[in-house]
């Protein structure tokens, strides 16, 4: 059996197990490396959970398996249920924009039709643009009664950490790493600089100075294409209160995709400390987002105890944390990167 088959099976175990116990969560994240999947998935649920003729109940009486054939069960297959809505990317844009998790919030809001219970499915759910999420947010925080939400994504990492916090998540993925290019790269040159026995300390700063340089220039980015799809560069007519509302909505926007694509960086380095420490335990390693780094992976780790090679990774997940606070970002990188030994 695969990985990923196992890992399915694991997710789909530990939902069953709380339906069982009547512990059913408002909000799932389903994780994988296939939408298609988490697809499938989310479909069950939503079957499981409005299903005229249930195979099984659990003790609390709702549905654990459903039969798959009466006329909820198939409407849910063929994605034109009342009670479940699914929600995409649009196909030009290929982002969730605001005014479709609107709609949705609109509709998982009305009584239900004729279930139990009402689902919405973002599938794609990385996809949502951070006028969406901030949208989002307060149905997410406070749902309806009788209702599920599902997000689904292959990219968990460029969810807002203000949804992720409020997801009961489940994974269905094979736990290979996958990091932007740009961040490969530059754990890359970490990895190189670390490769010989005595790293000098200058490097670091090197790379610090590099890394900041580079989350300048996204920051910039980010703030250019966020201020181009905002109300405030449609309706410049509008009235004063609305137009700052826009501005305070906006500022929030860009801060929430900058931390979003700034933890990008951090994980990265975290997914490859972690491959140091596996390899000092013996242990196989990940290293498919940048299989050119193992023989500087294998020289850092033959002069680390495992002791050493774990410190390097909580004190790299202490950084990552810090990263989330108030605290001085150049400040918290300067740190973190010297705090490493190698």
């Amino acid at each position: 059996m695969s990985e990923s088959s196992t890992r399915a099976e694991t997710a789909a175990a530990l939902l069953e197990r709380s339906l069982s116990r009547g512990r059913l969560a408002h909000a799932y994240l389903f994780l994988g490396d296939d939408i298609d999947v988490l697809e499938d998935a989310a479909g069950r649920l939503a079957q499981t959970l409005n299903c005229a003729q249930p195979l099984r109940r659990g003790e609390t009486g709702i549905p654990l398996e459903p039969c798959g054939t009466c006329n909820p069960c198939q409407r849910i297959t063929h994605r034109n249920h009342p009670d479940v809505s699914w929600v995409r990317p649009e196909m030009k844009s290929r982002v969730i924009s605001v005014d479709q998790v609107r709609s949705v919030i609109d509709r998982v809001n009305l009584r239900s039709s004729e279930s139990a219970y009402k689902v919405a499915v973002f599938s794609s759910a990385d996809r949502m643009n951070t006028f969406a999420a901030n949208a989002f947010l307060k149905t997410l925080e406070e749902p309806p009664a009788g209702s599920v939400l599902i997000l689904l994504s292959t990219e968990a990492d460029r969810i807002p950490d203000t949804l992720l916090s409020r997801c009961q998540r489940l994974s269905f993925a094979s736990g290979t790493v996958k990091v932007d290019e740009t961040v490969a790269e530059w754990v890359g040159q970490f990895a190189a600089l670390a490769e010989p026995a005595s790293p000098p300390l200058s490097g670091r700063y090197q790379l610090l100075g590099s890394l900041l340089t580079s989350l300048g220039s996204m920051k910039e980015s980010i703030e250019e294409q966020l201020t181009a799809v905002s109300p405030l560069t449609r309706h410049a007519d509008a009235e004063a209160k609305q137009r700052e509302r826009w501005e305070e909505e906006l500022t929030a926007a860009i801060e929430a995709e900058y931390r979003r694509r700034r933890s990008q960086y951090a994980a990265g380095l975290a997914a490859w400390l972690r491959d140091v420490w596996m390899q000092t335990l013996g242990g196989p390693v990940d290293l498919a987002f940048l299989p050119q780094l193992a023989p500087a992976t294998s020289r850092v780790a033959s002069r680390l105890t495992p002791v050493e090679a774990r410190a390097n990774l909580d004190s790299w997940e202490t950084t990552q944390r810090l990263l989330h606070t108030n605290a001085q970002e150049s400040l918290v990188f300067e740190v973190g990167l010297l705090n490493l030994k190698l």
